[in-house]
């Protein structure tokens, strides 16, 4: 019997705050895996997160501080517009 199973794969924090979320996409045949396939999306700081995952929520509401948020705008602001 195949199966199908979507499954947050992978959540990875960057060093300016940003999250990169993997997707993973697995049939199965039983127990045997078939196929996977990947999709793989950024969060900025302060993005919304209603469409995202329970677990991709927790991680953004504990890392996504005010002050991250805040450094982050500045960080992209300035490359925007540099001096």
């Amino acid at each position: 019997m195949l199966t199908e199973q979507n499954a947050i794969s992978a959540i990875t924090i960057l060093e300016d705050g940003q999250l990169q979320i993997r997707r993973s996409r697995r049939v199965y045949d039983g127990a045997t895996m078939l196929s996977e396939q990947y999709h793989r999306h950024v969060l900025e700081p302060g993005q919304s997160l209603a469409q995202e995952d329970a677990r991709v929520r927790a991680v953004a509401r504990a890392l996504w501080t005010p002050e991250v948020i805040q450094a982050f705008a500045q960080a992209r602001a300035a490359v925007r517009n540099p001096s």
